[in-house]
């Protein structure tokens, strides 16, 4: 996610309660390349043995589950850590997207329209209460949503849009907007509470945690977000593996079978803001470690990326190297490609080793080399152009905000890279405005149309709107606004 200044950001870091990290019990383990530390427990999950350079803190117990924003009271930041190191972008406030980059092709008025709040506002009215069904894409005629069982990855889209439309508000000096789609996201970030205990999303939790860590934006002292955030983190910690030095990603019959997709880089964020709240630095090892093997073993030489990675379980050794949404197991999936680039940029921001900058521009200029001609995301880059391939423009919105991110890295080097910043600007603007311009859809319940959710499928599930598709399409939008390349209405 990209973090956005905002005068609801303040928080008193003067604290005289003792520092709180994840509930669960602690043992000493070995973590190679470290020394020893505390194992991680997560709710359901075999313990795994971890290592850290630091002691956690006790815990304490999470309250009962409520409506989160009714329980805000009792948590207050260790001036150490403070706020930035919940939200290190807002450290780099003054490193943007390049303030000279060519808009003359944003459609402003789509980026803008008055209709997204109004579909937005018709999705959220849809349900009343809290939810217990949340969509993910839509039918291919109609654009109608299809619903879903909360316990799924894509659950948390829906609730952090909400979130991101009041920082399209705050940005806008709409006070009442603000107060409408806060009151949304926390209703349905609701619906989610039950998964802190009880998921089947796997390593997915890191997508799930995104209305809360847009909560603690709003009031670092929401008790209610920081268990979710916490116990999100946890659970993600608890399918880590010292021997592969990766969160596995899906479950295999066979248990030797570790298997890692590229996806799994956009989760290691919660690791990064629960290592924040708690000071545990076993999660922050644990992202590193991911993102290396990630780097080695996921992205080629030529800067494209596989999907899946398979790994021994007992000895850690790559087994296979393959696809399962993309073309061909030798191809790059064009959705994985952006988690890669949005993954990776965010890596540097939360760290700054020069090796994840180097990767994140490695995957852009593979993504950007690669583009046709009209700027249109294809779902693989290598897929065959008879018959002609789908478009994916939530592979298009995920890319634009990784660029974006990237550009920001460029920006906030010392010195700061202009040339690079102005590059990756431009370009994300092209995929924008090219996908915006083509998928635009006014009369769907979704933002954008033409997304590929699973072209492999039987049948394939394309053409649709996707929910993640349109959170990056709003996240976009406010990016622009932040670094003042565009206005409101």
């Amino acid at each position: 996610m990209i973090c956005f200044k905002s005068p609801l950001l303040q928080a008193n870091t003067a604290s005289t309660a003792p520092s709180q990290t994840l509930s669960g019990i602690w043992t000493r383990i070995t973590f190679p390349e470290h020394g020893a530390g505390p194992a991680i427990r997560s709710p359901g999950i075999k313990r795994t043995r971890l290592d850290t350079r630091k002691l956690p803190l006790r815990a304490t117990p999470p309250s009962p589950v409520q409506p989160f924003h009714n329980i805000a009271t009792a948590y207050t930041m260790t001036p150490r850590l403070g706020l930035l190191a919940l939200f290190p972008a807002l450290a780099i406030a003054q490193a943007q997207l390049a303030p000279d980059a060519d808009t003359s092709s944003l459609p402003h008025d789509t980026l803008f329209s008055p209709l997204i709040e109004v579909k937005l506002r018709a999705t959220a009215h849809n349900i009343s209460g809290i939810p217990t069904q949340y969509p993910q894409y839509t039918t291919r005629d109609t654009g109608e949503w299809v619903y879903f069982p909360a316990d799924g990855w894509t659950t948390g889209f829906l609730p952090a849009t909400f979130y991101a439309l009041r920082t399209r508000a705050q940005l806008c000096d709409n006070s009442s907007g603000e107060a409408e789609w806060l009151d949304e996201g926390r209703r349905w970030a609701t619906g989610e509470v039950p998964l802190e205990t009880q998921t089947s999303v796997g390593h997915d939790v890191g997508f799930l945690s995104f209305p809360f860590v847009e909560e603690l934006e709003v009031d670092p002292t929401n008790t209610s977000a920081i268990e979710a955030v916490n116990d999100f983190a946890n659970h993600l910690a608890g399918r880590f593996s010292p021997i592969v030095g990766c969160t596995r990603s899906w479950d295999s019959a066979d248990p030797t079978d570790f298997q890692v997709i590229i996806d799994n880089m956009m989760n290691l964020e919660v690791l990064f803001v629960s290592e924040g709240l708690t000071g545990n630095h076993t999660l922050r090892d644990i992202a590193m470690s991911h993102a290396d093997k990630t780097m080695v073993n996921h992205v080629r030489a030529d800067g494209g990326s596989f999907h899946v990675v398979d790994y021994n379980a007992t000895t850690g050794a790559v087994i296979d190297q393959r696809t399962s949404q993309g073309y061909s197991n030798s191809s790059t999936w064009s959705r994985g490609q952006a988690w890669g680039i949005y993954g990776f940029a965010n890596m540097h921001q939360r760290t700054g080793e020069q090796r994840y900058l180097d990767t994140a521009r490695r995957m852009a200029a593979y993504f950007i080399d690669n583009l046709p001609s009209d700027n249109i995301v294809p779902w693989d880059f290598n897929a065959p152009l008879d018959p002609p391939r789908p478009a994916d423009s939530s592979a298009a919105m995920i890319a634009t905000n990784g660029l974006f991110l990237l550009a920001i890295q460029e920006n906030s080097l010392s010195p700061a890279n202009n040339t690079g910043a102005l590059y990756y600007t431009n370009a994300a603007i092209k995929i924008l405005s090219a996908t915006t311009n083509a998928f635009w859809k006014p009369d769907w319940n979704s933002l954008l149309s033409n997304g590929t959710v699973n072209n492999p499928a039987n049948p394939p599930n394309n053409l649709t709107g996707i929910v993640y598709g349109d959170y990056y399409f709003v996240n976009a939008g406010n990016q622009l606004l932040l670094s003042g390349l565009t206005r409101c209405h």
